[in-house]
């Protein structure tokens, strides 16, 4: 996917937010529940896939389908690394 200037520019909105209130509201604007609920899903199932739980487990805990729980895995092993960069940064923060 190439970075158009929408891309771009929904890129810099995304920073702007400094605290999960800021980030719940700008969210809440963008996406519907059911979008929000999937993308948490989505970051559940990477969390999980980083602990090393099995996908059968992942399947029952987040009701997410095996297609879905091998395309995160895949993005997670894959070369944009945004899950482990982010994964990191979590962990990072935890620490300190």
């Amino acid at each position: 996917m190439k970075k158009t200037t929408n891309v771009r520019n929904l890129l810099q909105a995304l920073l702007v937010p400094k605290n999960e209130n800021a980030a719940w509201r700008f969210l809440r604007d963008l996406l519907t529940e059911e979008e929000i609920r999937e993308f948490s899903r989505r970051w559940e199932v990477a969390q999980m896939l980083a602990d090393k739980v099995p996908y059968t487990q992942i399947e029952r805990q987040t009701g997410m389908s095996s297609t879905t729980i091998a395309r995160v895995s895949k993005s997670l092993k894959g070369e944009f690394g945004g899950y482990k960069f982010a994964l990191a940064q979590l962990h990072h923060h935890a620490k300190t």
